[in-house]
């Protein structure tokens, strides 16, 4: 087992190691949200041993906690603890690049190309059906595993599917927040350990930042009419009231986006599934939707607006939570209510598996066969998620070529 150094004696370090290392971590963390933190441990804490097992661990307790991308949320913390909040800053940008990159040039290569069609764009759409089962299970296995927490799932799914909009995904994450807080018991385990504490005053000005932002861009998208404006609002949004990671967003920008029109189920779909075959974080696909979103695409400026904007809350969050983490995460009432809020985002995100992911991509029998074998390769062969979006893709291909 690596070292475990003393919370006080950390080392600090420079932002060269820290650009590399996260660099490396963005150019290999194949596998999702679950897989990355496996990856994130290996490289920091046994490979460098920048921090020891109790410290990673409150800092992955701190961010699953937190609404946003949990494994990127993870990184901005190390490279915070590393080399201060510009090492955040670099930490989030290795990581975040290499994906960020590809999908952004991903969206301006078929901004412009009608995908209703395409036989591997059909099968983009297939795999994204698989890999979402797949997340469904693995979730509702470990956040839902009693009757209680079942039936809480359940009954999201249903309102999810009854009344799809973005405020009613906010609704039912409040009322886990409730149902949790007064009828569900919190882990049996104790928190251990101590997070690293930093400038409380600095942490509450970041806090009334991200709560100002959450308040004041829907204020200012509504009196200025501005596209850019409204971009940046739909994804700061989604950054901030995602709870669960980068699969979870799913629904809340397919219902941010697609029925105002600004990107088609198809390019939506497809990108979606194009996101699973590179590393690094899930949320980079806003740089696709960003891109490739609009009567004209966006392009590269619209791919940045909205990877800065859905990643924004993460830094502000991260830098204003860390300091009073100890406190929170000791709190009884707290952890009832994370368990009701956990249970709550698996419904919601069942409820995406049915629609839209499963009643646009699967049109007959062959589709089926095409999303099942996908399923079984990631469920049962645990093949890793990129490799089943390439064969899927190939599939899809020939299926259509035969057709």
């Amino acid at each position: 087992m690596a070292d475990q150094p003393d919370r006080s004696t950390l080392e600090r370090g420079g932002l060269g190691e820290v650009l590399g290392a996260s660099l490396r971590l963005g150019l290999t963390s194949f596998g999702g949200p679950i897989a990355h933190i496996g990856y994130f441990r290996h490289e920091y804490v046994e490979r460098r041993r920048w921090l020891g097992e109790a410290q990673f661990a409150d800092l992955l307790a701190l961010c699953q906690a937190l609404p946003g991308p949990a494994s990127s949320q993870l990184g901005i913390a190390i490279g915070t603890i590393r080399a201060g909040r510009l090492g955040g800053i670099v930490a989030w940008l290795g990581f975040t690049l290499p994906s960020a990159v590809a999908l952004v040039t991903f969206g301006l290569l078929t901004a412009t190309v009608d995908l209703a069609e395409v036989g591997w764009v059909r099968g983009l759409k297939l795999a994204a059906v698989a890999i979402v089962a797949q997340a469904v299970l693995a979730m509702w296995r470990s956040l839902a595993p009693d009757i209680a927490r079942s039936a809480l799932v359940l009954g999201a799914a249903v309102a999810a599917l009854a009344l799809p909009s973005p405020t009613t995904q906010v609704a039912i994450i409040g009322a886990g927040w409730l149902i949790g807080r007064v009828a569900l018991s919190p882990p049996a385990d104790s928190p251990t350990g101590s997070a690293p504490v930093g400038g409380r005053r600095a942490s509450i000005l970041l806090l009334g930042l991200f709560g100002v932002l959450l308040v004041g861009l829907p204020v200012l998208r509504s009196a200025l009419e501005v596209q850019g404006v409204a971009l940046a609002e739909t994804f700061y949004r989604a950054g901030s009231l995602v709870f669960g990671g980068g699969h979870v967003v799913l629904p809340l920008l397919h219902e941010a986006v697609v029925p105002v029109g600004w990107v088609g189920e198809d390019r939506f779909l497809a990108g979606y599934g194009a996101a699973q075959a590179v590393p690094g974080p899930l949320f980079t696909f806003a740089g696709y939707l960003g891109a490739s979103m609009g009567p004209e695409p966006n392009g590269v400026p619209g791919g940045v607006l909205a990877l800065v904007a859905i990643f924004l809350p993460s830094f502000l969050l991260v830098w204003g939570v860390l300091p009073f983490w100890d406190a929170l995460r000791a709190n009884h009432a707290v952890r009832r209510s994370l368990v009701g809020v956990n249970a709550a985002v698996v419904g919601i995100l069942l409820a995406a598996l049915i629609t839209p992911v499963w009643t646009s991509a699967v049109g007959g029998p062959v589709d089926v066969a095409i999303a099942a074998i996908a399923a079984g390769l990631l469920i049962v062969a645990r093949a890793p998620p990129w490799a089943v979006v390439v064969l899927t893709a190939l599939a899809a291909e020939i299926a259509s070529g035969l057709a």
